[in-house]
């Protein structure tokens, strides 16, 4: 793998496990408990993570078989990553995208949110490691409002959506 794709593959995962470890502490009644009916559960946001992570792992692997056509990213693309990362760190909300909610099953127990991130984990590593280092740099992404990334904004963004919704996992715990 990549050494730049291994490093920010690495901290997705231990941001994982240190979520999964604290998680393992709470009651499935607290991790189930919505705090108004319009808001999500942990257990409901956790799930939103995973889908968004499987739909991104699909995306991937579909984009990477015309990989040789895709341009390079450019300063384009580091101007638009800025800008969402700052729209990240906003305490905003922000309406999940359709593919996503249409995606998105009921909220999971906590073993099985902890069995589906570890396989499609498993599913970004085996794809990350496929990735030569001449095509680090294609537009293989596609954020659903910002338009077209690279691998490395793609995780960068991974790493940005969590900890855009680390906040409210721990206010509801």
């Amino acid at each position: 793998m990549n050494s730049k794709l291994k490093v920010l593959y690495k901290q997705l995962e231990d941001d994982r496990n240190s979520l999964m470890a604290e998680l393992s502490k709470a009651s499935s009644d607290r991790l189930f408990q919505k705090p108004s009916k319009e808001k999500w559960s942990v257990s409901e946001i956790l799930t939103h993570l995973v889908v968004s992570e499987q739909l991104t792992v699909r995306y991937l692997k579909k984009k990477s078989l015309g990989v040789d056509q895709l341009k390079n990213s450019g300063i384009g693309e580091r101007i638009r990553y800025a800008v969402l990362k700052i729209s990240q760190r906003l305490p905003l909300k922000y309406k999940a995208p359709e593919s996503v909610v249409s995606n998105t099953p009921a909220a999971m127990s906590l073993p099985d949110l902890d069995t589906n991130w570890r396989g499609t984990r498993h599913d970004l590593e085996q794809f990350l490691d496929s990735i030569t280092d001449n095509n680090v740099n294609k537009l293989i992404y596609k954020h659903p409002v910002a338009g077209r990334f690279d691998i490395v904004h793609c995780l960068m963004f991974m790493r940005e959506h969590y900890l855009h919704h680390l906040p409210q996992i721990k206010r509801l715990l």
